[in-house]
């Protein structure tokens, strides 16, 4: 070779190299931009994965509670196209609108359940009577004694708007029962619509009539 040429051949492999330095560099940077990604997506599969079982443990919660409502305390859970209407054995004395002693627990467990599975919900009480006395004054009553409700519940500090309104003595559950007769109780009473967009859509409910 002559001395032309091997001054030649000095610099074209001074270029070789460093071509070839630059492709492993770039190599480098594209696998680590691979494991970037890679770990990523496995970042973010394992936190749906931790979302998908957290949501199934409160789903079972729900379930277990809601069961408990209807065991415990023969309540009726009814599935509405907006939300969930709660029949409670919470009834009312003639002529009166105070909450009794003995329909305290299920509305201690029914606020529970609320401030469990229903965070923001909007609850309306809504207030009924018998058919004893005039509907002005059966309207005025049934108004009372889902406001009683509401003050009851509210002492217990639930995170949901609450709100009342009084049905006097229409959908009576007994017709035409009053004052003393049999099943009159029954028509003195308070029933919950909840109306909540967090409602699981996982939940079967047995649409229970009362």
């Amino acid at each position: 070779m002559s001395r032309s040429m091997r001054m030649l051949a000095v610099p074209l492999a001074g270029v070789l190299l460093l071509g070839g330095c630059a492709t492993k560099g770039q190599l480098r940077q594209v696998q680590a931009q691979v494991d970037a990604t890679r770990t990523q997506l496995e970042q973010e599969q394992a936190a749906r994965a931790a979302a998908d079982e957290q949501q199934a443990a409160q789903l079972q919660q729900l379930r277990t509670d809601l069961q408990a409502l209807r065991t415990d305390f023969d309540a009726k859970i009814v599935a509405l196209e907006a939300g969930m209407k709660f029949i409670l054995p919470v009834h009312f004395a003639y002529d009166d609108a105070t909450v009794r002693q003995e329909d305290m627990a299920a509305l201690d467990r029914f606020a529970e359940v609320i401030s469990r599975h229903y965070q923001g919900a909007t609850i309306t009480v809504e207030g009924f009577s018998d058919p004893a006395g005039s509907r002005a004054y059966n309207q005025t009553l049934s108004t009372n004694r889902a406001d009683a409700v509401q003050q009851y519940l509210s002492g217990k500090n639930i995170p949901a708007q609450l709100r009342t309104v009084g049905y006097g003595e229409d959908r009576l559950v007994v017709p035409d029962a009053a004052d003393t007769d049999p099943g009159a109780e029954l028509n003195r009473r308070v029933v919950f619509v909840v109306e909540s967009s967090s409602t699981p859509s996982g939940i079967t409910m047995v649409t229970q009539n009362r």
